[in-house]
């Protein structure tokens, strides 16, 4: 009884660590290579932060046989990353080309520092550290009734 336990949670285990291995044969190692950098830059648009080699998503599958056909058929690699962003934009690819729809991406992080920076160096010009006597509106008279203060209260407090 126990060997059949045993045998049926080996079986479902196996079951359950069953995955597709994918299997391309190329005709030149030149191919093998593009089609690694490929499904290596290339991005999952389902995933969003995984390339098409590393998803197992059904669209990521999808996208490596692509590339694995257009390979095959001789396609450069700029030809194929074409197509992949005519069908599904520059977000396919990692690095997105510098347009006018993706400046913001580009120039946006560089605006803000610059304008913090700006913002930072006039406040600091603005707000220049007054001396303290002149910040608290303190004057020489003030200073001499302090002494005189510290002073009477110094020889009131001495045992005579």
């Amino acid at each position: 009884m126990r060997s059949l336990i045993a045998f049926i949670a080996t079986i479902l285990l196996a079951v359950s660590v069953h995955a597709a291995i994918e299997f391309h044969e190329f005709e030149s190692l030149e191919q093998e290579q593009q089609f690694k950098e490929l499904s290596n830059t290339l991005r999952c648009p389902k995933c969003q932060n995984n390339t098409i080699g590393d998803s197992n998503a059904p669209l990521a599958q999808d996208l490596r046989q692509k590339v694995y056909e257009m390979t095959k058929d001789g396609k450069s690699k700029q030809d194929i990353i074409d197509y992949m962003i005519a069908r599904y934009g520059n977000f396919v690819t990692y690095n997105p080309p510098f347009t006018v729809a993706t400046a913001i991406l580009w120039l946006g992080p560089l605006t803000v520092v610059v304008i913090g920076f700006t913002l930072i160096v006039i406040r600091s010009r603005n707000n220049k550290v007054k001396p303290a006597a002149e910040a608290d509106g303190w004057s020489e008279e003030k200073e001499a009734k302090l002494n005189a203060l510290l002073k009477d209260q110094n020889t009131g407090d001495k045992p005579q």
